[in-house]
């Protein structure tokens, strides 16, 4: 969305830092109200019941990493767990079978309902269309994990899970290893489609569910790659929706330190267990259909001691799919935008003090301004979905697609109003 966030004030308690489970690389971010710093989040809120040193969670990006001295020399901590060489990784596992097509004989297969999975049939219906991603760099290697999309080749993972690779090899649950290359990526979403170098004509591509259908409690199951132990399946519950995560990857410079890759996202968060090398993993509910992309974990610990603590992340199915085609097809996403710079802010109305995002600048002719939305402003809410932080309002914008139209809520002057928004694209760089 392209939407700045003001960085927080001094002396505020400090916050977790996401971790992504492919790669270990370390990411700084943390969910709900934040006004990120460069390099060090904080969180601006009060926390009701803080107490100095009182372990908080850290967020790790779920990465295998193989080379630790590659690793922390570009800035990434390896994730909990030992150091698996994800080219040597390849136990052949049941993969994942599924359609990118609305067709339901998956779910027909399976002989379950979302109620009350038979997980054991889920697993073997789905296991043919996960795959394992491992990648080497100029610095070092890595392994995530990725979901079969359509018949020709194309394979969904995170961006962050091939970011910088020279080289890409994607096993199959039946343990074929199939060179691939990037078809493009979407640094905005941590999002990237890969080809197969001459893919075989029996793959078997996921079937894609709705997300927005998604209930706190619905059963769920994850299937990747965690430490190189391909078709790893864990199941767990939905256990929140909507919740705002921001991750950032950490460049080193010598002595300096830059924040690149910004993520956020308004996130599934599930306690089935994820870890290093789950990244760009499916997440299916009970009939087989993928509902989310694995993401992101939280960690209790230092940076680099990543593990599941029933704590995951994952990018909802919709957003996934959508940037999924835009990639296929171009090369590149585009996304939605507002044009607003942000801070989490409060505002007092007459029955109540709400957080919110605080409209710090507009820029002309941006859809915000078009729309009159006013520097000042306390947005609220989003077609009805709350908004309480700047992330959360930055997460709610990169799930419309341009041209959607939205009802922003603000408050203004103590008052609630609702603008209406047609909201525009803005478009990422080309792959080079």
């Amino acid at each position: 969305m392209n939407d700045s966030q003001r960085p927080p004030e001094p002396n505020q308690p400090s916050q977790p830092a996401w971790i992504r489970p492919d790669t270990g690389y370390s990411t700084s971010g943390y969910p709900g109200p934040t006004h990120p710093a460069p390099t060090r989040p904080t969180d601006t809120r009060p926390q009701p019941g803080s107490e100095a040193g009182r372990r908080r969670p850290t967020w790790a990006a779920l990465l295998g990493t193989s080379l630790a001295s590659a690793l922390l020399a570009s800035g990434v901590t390896l994730g909990a767990g030992h150091l698996i060489e994800p080219t040597t990784q390849q136990t052949a596992s049941p993969g994942v079978s599924t359609t990118t097509s609305a067709d339901t004989s998956t779910n027909a297969r399976a002989a379950s309902s979302a109620a009350l999975p038979n997980w054991e049939a889920v697993a073997g219906e789905v296991k043919d269309s996960v795959v394992s991603i491992a990648m080497r760099t100029a610095d070092g290697s890595g392994n995530g994990s990725g979901v079969i999309l359509d018949n020709t080749g194309h394979i969904l993972t995170n961006n962050h899970v091939i970011d910088g690779a020279r080289e890409i090899v994607v096993t199959l649950a039946d343990g074929r290893m199939l060179k691939a290359k990037v078809r493009g990526t979407d640094p905005a979403t941590d999002l990237a489609v890969l080809t197969l170098d001459n893919p075989p004509s029996d793959l078997k591509p996921a079937t894609f569910g709705d997300s927005s259908g998604l209930t706190v409690g619905q059963p769920v199951v994850a299937v990747g790659n965690p430490l190189g132990l391909s078709s790893t399946v864990t199941t767990g519950i939905v256990s929140a929706l909507n919740r705002p995560v921001t991750t950032s990857k950490v460049s080193q410079d010598g002595p300096f330190e830059q924040v690149v890759d910004r993520v956020t996202t308004n996130a599934i968060q599930i306690d089935a267990s994820i870890n290093p090398g789950n990244s760009g993993g499916p997440i299916f509910d009970g009939t087989g259909k993928v509902i989310g992309i694995s993401s992101s974990i939280a960690t209790l610990g230092q940076q680099g001691k990543a593990g599941s603590i029933g704590l995951g992340f994952a990018i909802p199915a919709n957003l996934a799919s959508r940037v999924a085609d835009q990639l296929i097809a171009n090369g590149v996403a585009e996304h939605a935008f507002l044009g607003v710079g942000l801070a989490t802010g409060q505002a007092a109305t007459d029955s109540a003090v709400r957080a919110g995002a605080q409209v710090r600048s507009v820029e002309d002719g941006s859809p915000a301004g078009k729309a009159g939305i006013q520097v000042g402003d306390v947005i609220v809410a989003i077609d009805k979905n709350a908004v309480q932080s700047a992330d959360s309002l930055v997460g709610h914008v990169r799930q419309y697609a341009s041209g959607d139209t939205a009802t922003v809520s603000v408050v203004r002057g103590g008052q609630t109003k609702d603008i209406e928004v047609t909201l525009a694209a803005r478009q990422d760089q080309p792959q080079r």
